[in-house]
């Protein structure tokens, strides 16, 4: 669906800042939706929002529905009275500039250990009527969730390597331990209650200043998650071992001699038809109850994907399988109403994919650090753009603006210099955001660090490695007014200000 004209900021909450080593959903959340709206942005975009398992990537979650629990602060559960000072004051100076995962799971889960511990003991009719009422409205997702993840606390592996009873849910199994793990399961289902209380809370903040947050819903599933474990019909896999069948990614290309191999199960979509594509109602629905509008990763696999067989090593040995794109989205219109998707389109685009994007009027994404790499018939030139479109000059899993100029080969250079005629004064970052801005693209999203000029060690993602992503973070002063002033006057002088 097309969307009036605007502008925001590309922005995952793990980079606030905040005293606890990683961003959360407490002051430092605060202040930068009052910079956005200072500086006349409408838009916040994040990535998943889930708990991330493997390589801390918020796109292998343990969960599709869940909040990541490293989000909710422990500044707000202080107010709430669930902690005091003390126990903030004893918590050791983490880096304030990137994220150490492993530190920070170890010295705040403690802390949340003590919030619901006096949660437990707190007489509070309402705090518990609320929290009663968030575990009845969710069970449907919740009480898997929070099952599986004191089970992997007992088990410490992948839900196919515990006790076979429990991996394959055989009710005594289930029985035996929601019993044995019944304060656990509470403790879990605690957690996700904070953070959405927490996020509800700054999505509202949002919206009355005229912000609409766009969530992010990864395509794939990680196989080591409650949603596989709770719905293996919906996934392709072995049924004596309960490893993927086959496997997700995407095959050679330039990039990759070998393609990408991401290892996440795939979709057993004849099964998921049959059902009346009902477990991906549940999650559009569920995300669209927290945020405005959700970015669909890896949309071209909605139409087709690459599935590679089990004991594979590299995906260069896959095979493309048609996908039911066409009858999943008529469904989810049908349950939902209009849907205010946004669809990441890039990769392998062919025609099909093109066609299942424009027949349900999705915008699709511009990438300006793509533009300089071919001649003028270059798609992602400003010239080339329809309007229902959304430009970026660069995503997470690009270089910022800065690092790429400076890595990038000299006549990429002098193609960007050719194309704008001449620089200004402020530097290549904001020619960029100048050109992002005043293209006509319904939509202009700027990652923070290209509008605080910063070089690839900025950089939050770099695909295809496991280690080192995900971790940046800025300091408070870094947000400063001057930087707001610049881009709020560049929104004025392109017609993305509010009206």
């Amino acid at each position: 669906m097309p969307f009036p004209r605007a502008s925001g900021i590309l922005l995952h909450p793990t980079s606030f800042p905040s005293r606890f080593g990683i961003g959360d959903l407490g002051p430092g959340a605060y202040t930068f939706i009052d910079f956005l709206a200072n500086a006349k942005q409408q838009l916040w975009q994040v990535l998943p929002l889930g708990p991330t398992g493997f390589g801390n990537s918020p796109y292998m979650c343990y969960s599709a529905l869940a909040g990541n629990p490293l989000l909710i602060s422990p500044e707000l559960l202080r107010d709430q009275g669930l902690l005091n000072n003390g126990d903030l004051d004893q918590y050791p100076h983490l880096s304030p500039d990137r994220v150490d995962y492993e530190a920070v799971e170890r010295l705040k889960y403690p802390l949340f250990r003590r919030a619901f511990e006096n949660f437990q003991a707190r007489n509070d009719p309402t705090l518990k009527s609320a929290f009663a009422a968030f575990c009845q409205q969710h069970a449907s997702w919740l009480d898997d969730y929070a099952l599986f993840m004191a089970l992997k606390d007992v088990f410490k592996l992948s839900w196919n390597q515990w006790d076979k009873a429990i991996a394959w849910r055989e009710p005594s199994a289930l029985a035996h331990w929601k019993s044995e793990l019944q304060t656990e399961i509470q403790y879990r289902q605690f957690l996700q209650f904070e953070f959405f209380r927490q996020w509800a809370d700054l999505r509202r903040y949002a919206n009355e200043r005229g912000i609409r947050i766009i969530g992010d819903i990864p395509i794939y599933v990680a196989h080591d998650s409650s949603d596989v474990w709770a719905n293996p019909k919906n996934f392709r896999l072995d049924e004596a071992t309960g490893e993927a069948a086959e496997m997700a990614g995407v095959p050679p290309d330039v990039f990759s001699e070998t393609g990408q191999l991401w290892g996440n199960p795939i979709y057993n979509w004849d099964y998921q038809r049959q059902q009346g594509f009902q477990w991906w109602v549940q999650r559009f629905q569920s995300l669209l109850e927290f945020v405005d509008v959700i970015r669909v990763d890896h949309f071209r696999g909605f139409s087709a994907y690459w599935a590679v067989p089990q004991g594979e090593k590299t995906a260069m040995n896959g095979k493309w399988v048609d996908a039911p794109g066409h009858e999943l989205f008529q469904t989810l219109r049908d349950r939902l109403g209009g849907l205010p998707i946004v669809a990441e389109d890039l990769g392998i685009i062919t025609p099909d994919v093109e066609e299942l994007r424009d027949r349900f009027e999705f915008p699709g994404m511009k990438i300006l650090l793509f533009a300089f790499d071919s001649g003028s018939d270059n798609p992602y030139l400003p010239f080339q753009y329809i309007h229902n479109c959304i430009v970026y000059t660069g995503t997470h899993d690009n270089n910022t603006t800065i690092g790429w100029f400076n890595e990038a080969e000299d006549w990429k250079r002098q193609a960007f210099e050719r194309y704008l005629g001449r620089f200004g004064h402020w530097g290549i970052h904001w020619d960029m955001i100048r050109l992002a801005l005043s293209s006509v693209a319904d939509w202009a999203i700027l990652p923070l660090q290209d509008v605080m000029g910063l070089g690839g060690e900025a950089r939050m993602n770099f695909p295809g490695t496991s280690q080192g992503n995900w971790v940046w973070r800025y300091r408070s002063e870094m947000l400063n007014s001057e930087m707001g002033d610049r881009l709020r006057h560049m929104t004025e002088i392109y017609g993305r200000a509010p009206r």
